[in-house]
């Protein structure tokens, strides 16, 4: 009898997670590793209140600059104008691309700008989503962008869809203790992108689990812990070698 599937002995499947966010989902982007990438995508609310903040920055910046051009009367005045259209359009441009993909709004709650593919926004893809905010806007308060937030699974703006951006949250990269604490093994098979998240799955879940749990749950993975007195253990240390968690 063939062994059952790696990806259906073991994953722990989609569990609920308790997020104080409001219409957030989660995308999976393959990358050329061979492993995908967990985004967790940002909805309108916490975008919204975001942009609030650096809305207030740009009003309190051009202020400054309307307080320090008083004093050159029309020229002043020209160049008032000037630094409103530069603030309005290019303050989030150029933080958003020597920032790592953040605005100090976004940074508050936590938001990055990636590519669809998970890589870091470039300056041309920025320029593009925020020149767009102008569409994105009509007829009135954002309603067109809210719009296609909406109605697109990946809660895309007009300005995100042209630029081929999303916007997801920073989570802090974790080190799973399980893994930590084993030596890495290289598995004795080669593994799909599938069977690689189902190891990384359990390795994750692994603490919420008793040791005789976890043996019998990792022994259904039967070419990669074949011969082993300690499944779990074994699938662990399988795990820390795809983490990359070399001693």
């Amino acid at each position: 009898m063939p062994p059952t599937p790696l990806t259906t002995s073991f994953s722990p499947g989609a569990q609920a997670q308790a997020e104080n966010t409001l219409l957030d989902t989660l995308a999976r982007v393959p990358v050329p590793e061979g492993f995908e990438l967990s985004l967790r995508l940002a909805g309108p609310v916490s975008r919204a209140l975001a942009f609030a903040i650096d809305f207030v920055l740009r009003l309190l910046l051009f202020g400054l600059f309307m307080w320090l051009m008083s004093a050159f009367d029309k020229a002043g005045m020209g160049l008032a104008l000037l630094a409103a259209f530069v603030i309005e359009w290019f303050y989030p441009v150029v933080l958003e691309v020597w920032w790592n993909g953040t605005t100090p709004g976004k940074r508050a709650f936590g938001l990055v700008v990636l590519n669809d593919d998970g890589t870091p926004v470039g300056f041309g893809a920025s320029l593009t989503r925020n020149l767009l905010r102008a569409i994105d806007f009509l007829p009135f308060l954002y309603a067109f962008g809210l719009a296609a937030m909406l109605i697109n699974r990946d809660f895309k703006r007009l300005g995100d869809l042209a630029a081929g951006t999303v916007v997801a949250y920073r989570d802090a990269p974790r080190r799973n203790a399980a893994t930590a604490a084993v030596t890495p093994q290289p598995a004795p098979i080669p593994l799909s992108p599938d069977e690689r998240r189902a190891v990384l799955d359990f390795a994750e879940r692994h603490a919420s689990l008793t040791p005789e749990r976890a043996d019998e749950l990792a022994a259904h993975a039967i070419p990669l812990v074949r011969g082993a007195a300690a499944p779990a253990q074994r699938l662990l240390a399988i795990a820390a070698h795809e983490r990359g968690n070399h001693a």
